[in-house]
């Protein structure tokens, strides 16, 4: 692994909608949200996401990761997929997320490896587990996005 994040294959027809929209490519994949969390993507592809975030600046009022920060980096990386699947002219949106948290963390990097379960021609659903840096699960998550024409 490299200290730069990967370049995604996002179709150039989905970054020229976007473009439209005013959403730019370096925050495309975590959008605005992603960025202020700290959200880097390590790896991506149609079956297999991974990226990383900080429990430091991402915490509730008793030190303890926020469980809507882990839900944000859960969705983050299985939008990614979905929308890598979804290939030219589609984008995928998020309709169901599901989060089970396991355990707190207090300090350090969680990972978010999104692992595709069902890839079809209008939605697709991917299990995310967020592990510490030791790596202990610390949520489960699983979310169906429907996938869209541009």
């Amino acid at each position: 692994m490299t200290d730069s994040a990967p370049v995604l294959k996002v179709p150039q027809d989905v970054l020229d909608h976007f473009a439209k929209l005013g959403v730019s490519p370096s925050t495309f994949s975590g959008g605005h949200l992603g960025e202020k969390l700290g959200i880097t993507v390590v790896e991506a592809s149609p079956d297999r996401v991974v990226g990383t975030m900080p429990v430091e600046g991402n915490q509730q009022p008793y030190g303890l990761l926020h469980g809507g920060a882990s839900a944000a980096l859960a969705e983050t990386v299985g939008s990614i997929g979905a929308m890598l699947h979804a290939g030219p002219g589609r984008y995928a949106v998020g309709v169901d997320l599901n989060a089970t948290h396991h355990r707190s963390a207090t300090s350090g990097l969680v990972t978010g490896v999104a692992t595709a379960v069902f890839k079809g021609r209008t939605a697709a659903t991917y299990e995310i587990a967020v592990t510490d840096d030791t790596g202990r699960r610390i949520t489960s998550c699983r979310l169906t996005c429907m996938l869209r024409d541009l």
